[in-house]
């Protein structure tokens, strides 16, 4: 936080920084920083008209204090109000300031919930008042979210300063307000920090509530205009125009063992398109877990070659880039085409080789992980950059790569089917191709919830299966976010199932093995040489075997709906019936039986990720913090979708016809974060 917004909300240093750690650093954020709920110390409440586990606010004459020592030492206090009734007041943190603030005698206010305990009713630490040193609270007291050595007065200060002295004239004009029924900016963060005593506290927490629609659409409005100026931005650029001779696509398509299904020919198309535009393309693909968009980057990144240019792609993890270099290269090497990939554990001699040969414009496809946007990794003729499942990276990491050439093409790829509702808010400024159709070849996956008591059934259904010539998966669980954990348990697990059926040849993948180590093994499964391969969630995405037809996940109650959505769709590829059996462990807490509930019935990608959505809500599902898209801080997308569709239809008018409007709109909500969005 800079001196001049320190000086500002006339602030120490040591609550600047406590206000930096919760993201406050503009005197605009801190005003933004809305409470998470109120305190009702506008009225007393008679004792015995209190109700239990509600909040509320009451006045006695302090006529018992002890210091008890069993079970535990507290501080036991009993106050007598007006009327003749008593509560008790329990302390187990207290000071000798707490013990004179309520010496007998003393009149005073406790704010709190009331319970019944094992002497009577009861308040477990209520905040204390001295009841003659002033008035009842002329509005509801707000309570902020905080962090350690940051107190609700200091920051209740600091934000009243912060309502003083930041301008809070409306960005909007009064004809627009007027015809959204929306009330004024002040008004409404007014309102929200200090409702007046009339005010419920139940009616400031509905959404519905016109002070928070103003918010909301606020909130929505800027990141349609910022969507919008970003496509009109991109569609003014100049990118190479891809277009091929087809030479090298028709080449491919007939040493392809399948042929294109009608979904993929459409979206190659849409594609194709987009790539001979003179304006760069932004274009997201998606398809369920194996519905083949890696054919259909592979053909795109085709023409970009065939029209002389070089094709970057990006994947999050090292399998996957690896799995994408495996395919690239069997279809690309016949075609005469150079493909290196690029990762952290390639060692110097090859990497610099690859660096050279890529500066050179010798290799035509780069493929890797976050290694390929390093500063030292140069491309001669960059047209087309492909980044699979783009969720999962972070937004300056995408801007990064796209940087590496001149207003260069994009295709964005996810197995992770994005709601309408998602689509239309976070992804506005992108075109969107989806693959709606799978291969004919694509088997139904059983679904089946077996609880681990039942563990020694499900082994030996990896026995059965394995004896028909078929293989199997067992995944092993990410443990309390822990790499080295979910190692250990993998490699017990490998040793415990190879105890358990010594006549099968059971392999081991895992994220720390080294690249060559983990080629080879998937090599050996896919050869069929290991009839079990024990995991970790590296192989979520990208691994195509066709023969493995039993897919066992353990833990699977610690997992998101998306990745069991992914893992299950490692299973299904061949001619095979396949089965996906989730082992969980209770009890359950309700968010997982949730999930079990939704994977059990649901294996349609697009349902899945609308359930999902609904249970973890839009930033969790997106990964925001980590994709770096600005979260929504209050609108909520599936509540708000209305607001959502007037935001979309006002950003085309103000964009023509008010850019003042749309200038300061965008400054106050944006900032310095606008950059990002068009990535």
């Amino acid at each position: 936080m800079n001196p001049v917004t320190q000086k500002l909300l006339k602030i120490t240093d040591t609550t600047a920084k406590k206000l930096e750690k919760l993201g406050l650093n503009t005197p605009w954020e801190v005003v933004l920083h809305l409470p998470i709920r109120y305190e009702d110390e506008t009225h007393i409440t008679p004792i015995a008209d209190a109700p239990l586990g509600v909040s509320c606010q009451v006045e006695g004459e302090v006529e018992f204090q002890e210091v008890q020592f069993k079970p535990r030492r507290q501080l036991v206090v009993r106050i007598r109000d007006a009327a003749g009734s008593r509560l008790f007041l329990r302390f187990i943190h207290f000071y000798p300031s707490h013990q004179k603030q309520m010496a007998e005698g003393r009149r005073i206010r406790a704010l709190g919930e009331i319970k019944h305990g094992f002497f009577g009713s009861e308040m477990i630490h209520p905040k204390i008042r001295d009841a003659e040193s002033g008035g009842l609270a002329e509005s509801l007291t707000p309570v902020y979210p905080t962090v350690n050595g940051l107190s609700q007065p200091v920051l209740r200060r600091t934000i009243a300063t912060a309502l003083q002295e930041v301008p809070l004239h409306d960005s909007l004009p009064d004809a627009m307000l007027q015809s959204l029924k929306l009330p004024h900016l002040a008004e409404s963060l007014h309102l929200l920090h200090a409702p007046p005593p009339e005010m419920t506290i139940h009616r400031l927490s509905d959404g519905a509530l016109p002070a928070w629609q103003r918010l909301k659409f606020d909130e929505l409005l800027a990141q349609q205009l910022s969507m919008r100026l970003a496509r009109q931005k991109r569609l003014e650029g100049h990118a190479p125009v891809l277009r091929g001779d087809g030479s090298l696509s028709q080449r491919l398509l007939a040493a392809l063992p399948f042929r294109l299904t009608g979904a993929q020919q459409r979206v190659l198309a849409e594609i194709a398109a987009d790539m001979c535009q003179p304006h760069p393309m932004h274009r997201l693909l998606q398809g369920d877990v194996g519905s083949g968009k890696t054919i259909v980057a592979a053909l795109s990144a085709l023409s970009a070659v065939e029209a002389g240019y070089q094709v970057a792609v990006m994947a999050p993890t090292e399998i996957l880039a690896e799995q994408h270099f495996l395919k690239f290269s069997q279809w690309f090497e016949p075609l005469g085409i150079k493909v290196d990939w690029f990762s952290g554990s390639l060692r110097k001699k090859a990497k610099d080789g690859a660096k050279a040969a890529l500066a050179a414009g010798e290799t035509r496809i780069a493929i890797g992980t976050h290694a390929l946007f390093q500063d030292d990794v140069a491309f001669a003729r960059l047209g087309l950059v492909i980044v699979d499942e783009q969720h999962r990276f972070g937004v300056a990491q995408r801007l990064a790569l796209k940087n590496k050439g001149q207003d260069v093409h994009q295709l964005m790829m996810s197995a992770t089917p994005i709601p309408r509702t998602l689509a239309m808010s976070f992804f506005a400024d992108l075109d969107v191709s989806v693959i709606d159709e799978l291969p004919p070849n694509r088997t139904a996956v059983k679904t089946r919830l077996v609880n681990s008591v039942r563990r020694a059934q499900v082994e030996g259904l990896v026995l059965n299966t394995c004896q028909k010539g078929q293989q199997v998966y067992w995944v092993c669980p990410l443990i309390e976010e822990s790499e080295a954990l979910q190692l250990q348990t993998a490699v017990d697990t490998q040793l415990q199932l190879q105890q358990s059926l010594p006549d099968l040849s059971i392999g081991l993948l895992h994220g720390r093995m080294k690249a060559a180590e983990k080629a080879d093994v998937m090599a050996d499964f896919s050869a069929g040489k290991l009839d079990v391969l024990v995991a970790t969630t590296v192989i979520e995405v990208g691994v195509d075997v066709p023969n493995a037809s039993l897919m066992v996940i353990e833990h699977a109650e610690r997992m998101g709906l998306a990745q069991l959505h992914q893992l299950r769709g490692r299973v299904g590829r061949g001619a095979a019936v396949s089965s996906c059996v989730l082992l969980f462990s209770e009890p359950l807490s309700e968010l997982a039986k949730a999930r079990l509930k939704v994977i059990y019935e649901h294996t349609d990608g697009f349902e899945i990720a609308r359930q999902d959505l609904n249970i973890r809500g839009p930033g969790e599902f997106l990964g925001a913090r980590q994709s770096g898209v600005p979260m929504l801080r209050f609108a909520d997308l599936e509540e708000d979708m209305a607001l959502l569709e007037k935001a979309r239809d006002w950003a085309p008018k103000l964009i023509e016809e008010r850019p003042d409007v749309v200038e300061a709109h965008l400054n106050r909500w944006l900032g310095s974060r606008e950059q990002y969005l068009g990535v």
